[in-house]
């Protein structure tokens, strides 16, 4: 069973694998596509609520929303990566 928090780390994971900081940015739509069916929901809950958090910044475009992974708040981004990689 995933938690909320390793959900959030997976999505954080693949974003810093692909380079996706500051000014590269990615549709949102992208972000539940690496998760089992049945998580995808709850995948695109957790990006939502990582946005709220401040740890995605959100920018919107004429073809759609772009995150990319704000800096700042690298902390709680590696913690939620860390929560993540301690579960595979």
């Amino acid at each position: 069973m995933w938690t909320d928090g390793q959900i959030k780390g997976k999505i954080l994971h693949k974003l810093t694998r692909k380079g996706k900081f500051e000014h590269s940015h990615t549709a949102i739509e992208n972000l539940p596509k690496s998760f089992p069916p049945e998580i995808k929901g709850r995948a695109k809950d957790m990006s939502e609520e990582l946005i709220k958090e401040g740890i995605l910044h959100l920018k919107k475009t004429s073809y759609g929303k772009q995150v990319s992974i704000n800096l700042d708040k690298k902390e709680k981004m590696m913690e939620y990566i860390g929560e993540f990689l301690r579960m595979e």
